[in-house]
Parts: structure tokens; C-alpha cells; sequence
């Protein structure tokens, strides 16, 4: 059952060694997620699962200690995928498949606060995944463990600005602005009804694992905490916590 939930953007910047002398504009950001992050472990999970976007061969699942890096961009910091310690080390050292960006960057915030909790599993989540499927991963994923938390990765609208990797979109505002609303409010209906073809119009690459979390989320009746929202490259961030 799912106990806990931490829903954090999942940007390269957040890493400051990537955001180099831009590091500072995503304080706040990394703060929230140090405090989302907390939630998870007080929550006493027998089980964290980390999910957020991924290209074609970073889908499906990546067992604990699974190694992951910045190399892509222009830093050469490694990380891994929690300790190991909770999964088999041997598999995750011969996988041949290093962690999405998205989990290379849960990776790193997993490390920065030092998890030494629950056993940890990461799985890719496709942009293309559709809204059923989603729902029937994050039942499925809700059922594997007694005590279940998720770590959900992913970002809103990339369509804020001018200046933004999808240039201005006046759509953007209010798809983030429900979205936030939903995340905030640990609001399961309204996550199940986010439009994928706007989802996908925006580049916002949450959208299916947050699907996945609305579905781990019935009938769990967690109550949602709102800790920032903000766009400060013209790509929508959000960070919340359901406890």
C-alpha cells in the first residue's frame, strides 16, 4: 500500500555541478526536494520506488546501485541508484542500461540526504505510456510492499517563456497551474484526467509518472502538501509531498 509519495522536478540543473555558475537560481528548488525527501523517510517504507521519464533504453526497471552520470553534460560526476545494499549489486553492475537523466538526478538527491531507508527500485517511465497503463503500473507497484513510497520525477510544461526549450505557449500557465493544484492537493481524479495530447504539446514529461502515482494512490486517501512551484527557465517545477 502506497503510505508516501515526494513528487520533485527532475532538471539536470538541480545538480550544481551542472548548473555551475546558475546554481544558486535553483536553491529553493533543491531545498523543497531535501524536505519532500524527508517525508519519505519518516514515512518508514518497506520500499521506495523511483520513477520519472525516459527515452526508449532507459524504460522499464533498474534494480538499486544501478549507476547513472552527468558525463552528457559536460561534468564528470557518477552516481548510483541508492546503496545496493537492499538489491542484488551483481545485477546492477552488469546491467548494460545506465539510469535515465531523470532518475540520475533522483539518484543524486537520494545521496545528498544520505538514504539509508527501505530498499530502493527505479523504473523508466515512456512518455508515450497510456493513461490505463499508467494507472495499472502504479496498482501494481502499490501492491508489491506493505509499506510502499514513491519517489515521482518529472516536469511540468516546458513552455513558460520566450526563452524556454518549447518557446511560449499561452496553454502552458494553466495545464502547470492545474497540475500543481493536483500534486498539491494529492488530488487522484484530476491526475487521471490530465490530457496526454497537451501534455505531450507542452514537453511536460511528468505527465505519465504522475499518472502512475494516481494510480499506487487509490484508496489510500493521503493528503497532499504543495512545497514550491515556480518556472524559472520557462519550464514549469513543482515539488510536493503525499502523506
Amino acid at each position: 500500500m502506497l503510505v508516501a509519495a515526494a513528487v520533485c522536478p527532475c532538471p539536470p540543473l538541480l545538480v550544481p555541478e551542472v548548473a555551475a555558475g546558475a546554481a544558486p537560481e535553483m536553491d529553493a528548488a533543491r531545498a523543497a526536494c531535501t524536505n519532500a525527501l524527508g517525508v519519505l523517510a519518516a514515512a518508514r517504507p518497506d520500499l521506495l520506488v523511483v520513477l520519472g521519464p525516459a527515452e526508449r533504453n532507459g524504460r522499464g526497471t533498474h534494480p538499486e546501485g544501478t549507476r547513472g552520470s552527468f558525463h552528457g553534460f559536460g561534468v564528470d560526476l557518477d552516481v548510483r541508484l541508492g546503496s545496493g545494499k537492499g538489491g542484488d549489486e551483481k545485477t546492477a553492475a552488469e546491467s548494460e542500461r545506465p539510469l535515465p537523466a531523470s532518475l540520475a538526478v533522483a539518484g543524486w538527491l537520494l545521496e545528498r540526504i544520505g538514504w539509508s531507508g527501505a530498499p530502493i527500485e527505479g523504473l523508466g517511465v515512456g512518455e508515450p505510456l497510456a493513461v490505463e497503463r499508467c494507472i495499472e503500473v502504479g496498482r501494481a507497484i502499490a501492491a508489491r510492499a506493505e509499506r510502499v513510497a514513491l519517489l515521482v520525477m518529472g516536469d511540468a510544461s516546458a513552455c513558460r517563456t520566450l526563452k524556454a526549450p518549447g518557446y511560449l505557449d499561452e496553454r502552458a500557465a494553466p495545464f502547470d497551474a492545474e497540475v500543481a493544484r493536483a500534486l498539491g492537493t494529492a488530488d487522484v481524479a484530476a491526475l487521471k484526467a490530465l490530457d496526454v495530447e497537451l501534455a505531450y504539446e507542452l514537453k511536460a514529461s511528468g505527465r505519465a509518472a504522475w499518472q502512475v502515482l494516481a494510480g499506487a494512490a487509490e484508496g489510500a486517501r493521503l493528503e497532499g502538501v504543495l512545497l514550491y512551484e515556480d518556472a524559472p527557465y520557462g519550464v514549469g517545477y513543482v515539488v510536493a509531498t503525499w502523506s
